[in-house]
């Protein structure tokens, strides 16, 4: 996969600033992702967030968006808003659906996906192999699918 530009990622509000990038690891099962800061118009940091490009099935589980704002920056849908910007690029990669969870108790990222428009498919138990149950001791993750 080619990684592409990034560099207009923003709008009025935020901006996304690329981190880094990971090439995909098929050995690990692992698909080619982007790292961005979340930035205000300052250039303040407010979070960051990632876009894996592709579908797998630890993916379904561990989605394909992650984000984090800090403390705070909270409730003023940063997170949202940065989503909106990664649906774009995950477009251009030619993805026609993204799948973003989080735990059943994580009360404003559902709140986030809900915002977003995303469809719950289910509230879903994890593999016993799953990386978020063997390593973190997370059960259950909710799956919320995004038609782009």
């Amino acid at each position: 996969m080619t990684f592409l530009d990034t560099s207009d990622l923003k709008t009025e509000e935020i901006s996304l600033r690329l981190d880094h990038t990971a090439e995909a690891d098929p050995v690990r099962g692992w698909v080619p992702a982007y790292y961005f800061d979340i930035l205000d118009r300052t250039g303040q940091k407010l979070g960051n967030c990632d876009l894996r490009v592709g579908h797998t099935e630890g993916l379904y589980y561990g989605g394909n968006i992650g984000y984090a704002v800090d403390e705070p920056y909270r409730g003023r849908h940063y997170a949202a808003k940065a989503c909106k910007l990664l649906f774009e690029l995950a477009r251009r990669h030619g993805m026609d659906y993204l799948i973003i969870t989080c735990q059943p108790t994580n009360l404003p990222s559902r709140r986030t996906c809900e915002i977003l428009g995303g469809k719950l498919l289910e509230i879903a138990e994890l593999p016993a192999d799953n990386d978020m149950r063997v390593q973190d001791g997370h059960t259950h993750e909710c799956i919320f699918r995004f038609d782009l």
